[in-house]
């Protein structure tokens, strides 16, 4: 996994008619596949009336294959879905989904013409997409004492890292996220001021 890369900054729309259809695309960042549907079902409820909404997501580090879908929703197979993630993956973006609404417009565009208009949409738009710097994360979790907790917390913030939950009870077991790039940096850290006493545990992936 790459240690930064590139997110959408903000939604972008684009409306094109192409033989009496109109396809209307739309580009937003989502992160994580519930977002990514989410932003799916939105789309849907704003377009209920169009002949088609098929989208593709790219909904974590653009190297992901796991955070990743499509759908053609009717489109003959092939037609939609996988060019629209073909221009996704050929963006280099990761945390983003792509919708592109039909509006059929009664004229058949064949196999071609239907590749063409869903990702040639999605092509133009990505043009108009701000960018935003990611940096990829790793999650640990690491168990200490209460006394501990104060340098703990600082470490962890020297190497860049987040507390994103905490377990207080009789010791104190942290859910940590740390870049890519500091995990050797926080490591090296807490073995140094707890004299080798405290590791971070990697979070099954």
């Amino acid at each position: 996994m790459t240690a930064s890369w590139f997110a959408p900054a903000a939604e972008v729309t684009l409306t094109a008619e192409i033989k009496k259809s109109r396809f209307i695309t739309l580009l937003s960042p989502t992160q994580g596949t519930d977002a990514a549907k989410a932003y799916i079902l939105h789309c849907r409820q704003q377009h209920p009336a169009a002949a088609h909404h098929c989208w593709a997501y790219i909904a974590g580090p653009p190297v992901d294959s796991r955070l990743r879908g499509f759908s053609d929703d009717g489109e003959p197979s092939g037609t939609a879905g996988k060019p629209i993630l073909a221009q996704l993956d050929g963006s280099g973006l990761g945390e983003i989904t792509a919708v592109v609404v039909r509006y059929y417009g009664g004229i058949h565009l064949g196999t071609g013409g239907l590749v063409k208009a869903y990702g040639g949409g999605v092509k133009q738009a990505l043009k108009r997409v701000s960018r935003i710097a990611r940096v990829s994360r790793r999650r640990f979790v690491l168990r200490c004492h209460y006394p501990q907790l104060a340098w703990v917390e600082a470490a962890i913030q020297q190497a860049e890292g987040l507390i994103v939950a905490g377990d207080y009870q009789e010791s104190i077991i942290l859910t940590l996220e740390i870049p890519l790039h500091r995990i050797a940096v926080a490591n090296d850290k807490l073995r140094d001021l707890s004299r080798g006493a405290l590791q971070l545990t990697p979070v099954p992936q």
